[in-house]
């Protein structure tokens, strides 16, 4: 029996490429190096990007917003072999740094709220690629790439421990890189106290996230449609997941 691919794809010049395969859904799993999931992209040299599509990369998805595509240009933007699409996730949402709490959570649910639109697009995006792995990716990989995560994998039927333990994931990965970030951000004029709580993936937090969709919508399938995915763009999802390509 072949060994299973790894979850982590050291691909030269990232650090937290992950594969969202080998999770057990329902009765099945879901599928290896059909979905990607990652941080910034820029640090990538040439053989980055051939590794990158050895890994079967044919669609990038960037989250980023326009700020950082200037400073931190991504390198699939013209690439002729690779389907490049960027949806700015959380355009227009700014945490309460002063705020007590877990400022994440909230600024997952003003996501889940206020940016439907946007969460729509990412996840047509997905179910009508081509063949081939999906990559999507921010800066961390952490926040707006694991809120997309955590559709995928939900609605695919992973149960909420193993969304969250993927989430928490980040925490490790992004270790050599949270200053690089923390340095970024202020110089595009973040205050770096206020920016240093937005740099943790404490699994409490996805636990809460999972839970305010049942709360306010009862299921993950049913925020999808209340965002406007139709039944057979849900379907799509789940086969990109789970079934034969």
């Amino acid at each position: 029996m072949q060994p299973a691919p790894s979850r982590h794809l050291p691909i030269t010049g990232t650090f937290n490429v992950r594969d969202l395969g080998g999770y057990a859904a329902g009765v099945g799993e879901t599928r290896w190096r059909r979905l990607l999931r990652a941080d910034a992209l820029h640090r990538m040299d040439d053989a980055g990007v051939e590794e990158m599509l050895a890994a079967g990369v044919t669609t990038v998805i960037d989250l980023r917003h326009g700020d950082e595509l200037i400073h931190q240009p991504n390198p699939f933007r013209e690439h002729a072999e690779v389907r490049y699409h960027n949806v700015s996730l959380l355009e227009g949402l700014a945490p309460d740094l002063m705020s007590e709490g877990d400022v994440l959570l909230e600024l997952y649910k003003l996501a889940l709220l206020q940016r439907q639109s946007a969460l729509a697009e990412v996840l047509r995006i997905i179910a009508d690629a081509p063949p081939g792995a999906v990559l999507f990716h921010c800066t961390a990989g952490k926040d707006r790439t694991g809120i997309v995560a955590a559709l995928l994998l939900a609605v695919a039927g992973v149960e909420a421990g193993l969304i969250v333990e993927d989430y928490a994931l980040t925490a490790s990965m992004i270790a050599p890189i949270v200053a690089d970030i923390t340095a970024g951000a202020v110089a595009r004029g973040a205050d770096p106290a206020g920016f240093a709580r937005l740099l943790s993936s404490e699994p409490a937090t996805m636990v809460a996230t999972l839970a305010f969709i049942e709360a306010e919508f009862g299921s993950v399938a049913l925020y999808l449609q209340h965002i406007g995915l139709d039944e057979p763009t849900i379907e799509r999802l789940r086969h990109r997941l789970l079934g034969e390509i």
